[in-house]
């Protein structure tokens, strides 16, 4: 599902919702888990997942195409992990993947 399908369907789903309403919503919420991923926290959002960083130390590397040894710095790289009650959702295939609210 991409981000303009997304918003179509909050909109559809919610009628007192504008696709402009929907689209500044769904905007706010990826910007706050950005934001708060590049703060160094992490994002829990109870039955869906938990968004954190992991950490890469440097490493060496190989250039694959003239093989000389390349310096990679240390990184933080965004990841996701799924709750337990997407993944029994998911698992078990029924469609009803619902957010406790």
């Amino acid at each position: 599902m991409t981000r303009s399908e997304l918003v179509a369907l909050l909109a559809s789903r919610f009628p007192q919702l504008t696709a402009k309403d929907a689209e500044v919503a769904v905007k706010e919420i990826v910007t706050a888990i950005s934001d708060t991923l590049t703060a160094g926290d992490r994002v829990e959002i109870r039955g869906f997942g938990v968004f954190s960083l992991n950490h890469r130390p440097p490493r060496t590397g190989r250039n694959p195409k003239t093989g000389e040894t390349v310096a990679v710095p240390a990184k933080s790289v965004p990841h996701f992990k799924a709750g337990k009650e997407l993944r029994e959702s998911v698992d078990t295939g029924d469609g009803q993947a619902r957010l406790p609210m």
